[in-house]
């Protein structure tokens, strides 16, 4: 079995879980994958959607189910889930709709929207718009992008080579970026 057929049949998969785990790195490789005509662009995307979606309704339902324990209380003692918390109660529909977008928020905000008094019926609508809008644009800049970046690598390159070198610098790129945050957030 070749690589392209791995892709091809567990790419949509890796997708799913990359997006709902990863994130965006996950979701733009899945885009160039499309590009790549490895999966489609309509699968990559509803994987990358409902990963998403899936993960945070599960952060969500830990933070409604365990917030009286040790360890959330834990957590909401820490400033990210303090500012998370404060921007919750200013602005709840715009903070749902949009802490998937803010970088160092992504994982701690369900959690935090868990143990507020957000209706989880509100949270599902919410989480699914915002899963869904995130999804096509990360998707999109992967495949709208992805003659750019294999052009960029040269064409002699291999498809797996230039996605292999793809998500190696998007994920340095993202690692940076929280290394960067977190000294950030010290200070």
């Amino acid at each position: 079995m070749s690589i392209e057929s791995l892709i091809t049949q567990y790419g949509l998969a890796a997708i799913f879980l990359g997006a709902g785990f990863e994130g965006e790195t996950s979701v733009v490789t899945g885009g160039l994958l499309a590009h790549q005509q490895l999966v489609t662009l309509v699968g990559a995307g509803i994987a990358a959607a409902t990963g998403s979606f899936a993960a945070d309704q599960l952060f969500f339902f830990i933070g409604r189910r365990y917030r009286d324990t040790a360890r959330i209380r834990r957590m909401t003692a820490k400033p990210a889930f303090a500012k998370a918390l404060q921007t919750l109660d200013r602005h709840p529909t715009a903070f749902i709709l949009g802490f998937r977008f803010l970088y160092g928020l992504r994982t701690i905000s369900p959690i935090a929207i868990g143990t507020s008094h957000v209706p989880s019926r509100t949270f599902v609508v919410l989480n699914a718009i915002s899963a869904t809008v995130w999804a096509a644009l990360f998707t999109g800049i992967g495949y709208v992008f992805g003659d750019r970046v294999l052009a960029l690598l040269g064409g002699h390159h291999s498809k797996l080579v230039g996605i292999a070198i793809l998500v190696g610098a998007v994920g340095a790129l993202f690692l940076a970026l929280r290394i960067w945050h977190r000294r950030r957030a010290r200070r």
